[in-house]
């Protein structure tokens, strides 16, 4: 139909010559189509980003199906009186404790030692960051196809906002490399995980909420939260204001400011609502413990 119409208009007077320009920019089009991808598949950094955002999915479903079971049934005896749906949800969190632990160490590092996305935090080199992001992403893919075949256990629908939120980020971190700074400064937010974790295997495990480990922890994970995600944030945005209307700003094209505005807004209102209920249930434990005491001293009795 496209060749039919071209032919058409090469052959009228007014029109001749216009059929070729159709060609030749049709052929024009589809070479700079072919030269990007060709470019794209023959960059070694960007394939090995994809290899480590595979082997990341890889692993963590590994780890998930294969070695979390495994070694929970030998560190935590309690683990074989699990549910199924908790077995489900407990290898889940392990999962999650370890890509916080690995990713968070990796983010600090970054922050403290990569001069060039400390500078410019818009366009600085961001091949660390890239690595780092590419182990999230594939673990954020492999969280996701979990929780939806999962659903009855785990299935989370602010879990699956932020997963997306933060992958629809990460698109542009790992595809035009920009952004670096933002995308790793998000991920400190991972030191808080482990607590989080912490406080539901030892729901599920048994230990009453007054108990020492629990409430040392729940004090852990309220302290942690709020400095990794909520203290942070004035720091954060500020940075943020100080490169806005910036030529470098402006060289973002709008789907990656949207995906750095919105998707920061969107993580940080979620992070308040967590926090609350953080705060609230660390509240409800230390009353309840400091009930303990008193009416054990009320008893005559000592721990």
């Amino acid at each position: 139909m496209d060749s039919d119409y071209g032919e058409i208009l090469g052959s009228s007077p007014r029109y001749s010559g216009y059929g070729n320009y159709l060609s030749a920019s049709e052929e024009m089009s589809s070479y700079s189509s072919s030269k990007m991808w060709a470019l794209a598949a023959m960059d070694p950094f960007s394939q090995l980003i994809l290899v480590i955002a595979v082997a990341s999915f890889l692993f963590f479903q590994w780890l998930f199906h294969r070695a979390s079971p495994w070694v929970s049934t030998r560190v935590s005896p309690g683990f074989l009186r699990l549910a199924e749906k908790q077995k489900v949800e407990w290898n889940s969190r392990t999962v999650s404790t370890l890509h916080a632990l690995v990713v968070g160490l990796f983010c600090l590092y970054i922050l403290l030692f990569d001069d060039a996305v400390n500078e410019d935090p818009v366009w600085g080199d961001p091949t660390l960051v890239k690595i780092n992001v590419g182990m999230t992403t594939g673990y954020l893919i492999s969280d996701l196809l979990l929780i939806f075949y999962y659903w009855k256990a785990i299935g989370d629908k602010y879990f699956v906002l932020h997963h997306l939120a933060a992958l629809y980020a990460y698109y542009y971190v790992l595809g035009q490399g920009m952004l670096p700074y933002f995308a790793n400064f998000r991920l400190l937010a991972e030191f808080s995980t482990p607590c989080v974790n912490q406080r539901w295997f030892f729901e599920v495990l048994g230990y009453p909420k007054s108990s020492r480990p629990n409430i040392a922890n729940g004090m852990a994970m309220a302290v942690v939260f709020f400095l990794v995600r909520i203290a942070i944030m004035p720091l954060y945005y500020s940075r943020m204001w100080a490169v806005y209307g910036t030529d470098a700003f402006y060289r973002v094209p709008l789907g990656g400011r949207a995906a750095w505005i919105i998707s920061s807004v969107c993580l940080d209102v979620m992070n308040v609502m967590w926090m609350h209920k953080i705060a609230r249930g660390c509240y409800k434990v230390m009353r309840s413990g400091r009930r303990h005491k008193v009416e054990t001293q009320e008893n005559g009795k000592t721990d």
